[in-house]
């Protein structure tokens, strides 16, 4: 009989974890919602960079989101990341619009890349216009209220370097 009551702790516990450990229904896939998500939130942040909205462009990063710009250190944090705009929008004739070409989200449903293309015009030496083209890659984190921010951004330019 003092088998049986030794027993009875362990029964209840391989009882318990077997009831803690049912399969959970897969997660609802929200990829398709999530890339429209994306889609329409870089139409609008290009739509604030044409504005030179600072503080608008930085919104789209996370805290700690990395922008590695063309010939700069990688700024990193909202900070850095707010200076780097701060010093291209006030350079003369500043111009900058990027195009989504492809979005991706993974099936966990809390990463996202992007990528596309984006035009730069500013004056240069002398009043003389500088213009670029080129192209961007974008990851996105989900944040806890569900919004998308990027934590890297990168563009590289498609001209030959001179």
């Amino acid at each position: 009989m003092s088998r049986f009551w030794s027993l009875l702790p362990i029964t209840g516990l391989l009882c318990l974890t077997t009831a803690c450990t049912q399969p959970q229904p897969p997660a609802p896939d929200t990829r398709a919602a999530d890339e429209r998500a994306i889609r329409d939130l870089e139409i609008e942040w290009s739509k604030m960079m044409a504005a030179k909205d600072v503080e608008r462009v930085v919104s789209y990063y996370a805290d700690d989101a990395s922008l590695f710009e063309l010939n700069a250190p990688i700024a990193t944090g909202t900070a850095a990341i707010r200076a780097s705009f701060t010093k291209l929008f006030a350079m003369p004739g500043v111009s900058l619009n990027f195009q989504t070409v492809k979005v991706e989200v993974a099936r966990g449903g809390d990463l996202a890349y992007s990528h596309g293309t984006y035009t730069f015009s500013m004056d240069g030496p002398k009043g003389k216009p500088v213009n670029d083209k080129g192209k961007y890659v974008t990851v996105y984190r989900k944040q806890a209220g569900g919004q998308w921010k990027a934590v890297a951004d990168i563009n590289n330019s498609d001209l030959p370097m001179k």
